[in-house]
């Protein structure tokens, strides 16, 4: 356990949590993906799926860290957990929110063009991605690492206006 703690410089117990966390969601995607790859299989090979996939994803994300690490400006590296589960937080959370509101303003598949219904649901989900990315940093305690990576993407949108 303290190969792990120094590896990912933890230095309280309670950061832990999101190593563990990170863990569990890692094991319910994988599931997830599983499920929908196996839909009619039994349970059992689900579950085998789902560890392979795990282990798959494990390695992916961890490849991930070390790339990112030298980018990402951040004081230790267990925070690269706890930011990569804004990411995944914030870009299920924008899809629950944008659903309603798309329905909310009467726009269908069925009474509009289905491209441009995507168009449209694609933007309004990347409005309310913007504003829940910083939100969650915020409540994760990464604000300053998730404001200034959405002062860079409005930048690449073009719309430095709105930062100054």
């Amino acid at each position: 356990m303290e190969k792990f703690k120094t590896h990912w410089e933890i230095q309280h117990n309670w950061q832990l949590l999101f190593p563990f966390f990170g863990i569990l969601i890692l094991g319910y995607s994988s599931f997830k993906i599983a499920k929908v790859l196996l839909n009619s299989y039994q349970l059992i090979f689900i579950v085998i799926a789902a560890i392979a996939i795990f282990f798959l994803l494990l390695k992916f994300t961890l490849f991930i860290f070390k790339k990112l690490e030298r980018k990402w400006i951040l004081d230790y590296k267990w925070e690269m957990i706890r930011v990569f589960m804004v990411f995944a937080i914030t870009g299920t959370s924008s899809l629950y929110v944008g659903r309603p509101i798309i329905k909310f303003i009467g726009i269908t598949k069925e009474n509009l063009n289905p491209i441009l219904y995507w168009i449209l649901f694609i933007i309004i989900g990347l409005i309310f991605y913007q504003i829940l990315l910083v939100t969650f940093g915020w409540l994760f305690g990464q604000f300053k690492f998730f404001w200034e990576f959405e002062k860079k993407m409005l930048r690449r949108f073009g719309l430095k206006r709105l930062l100054d």
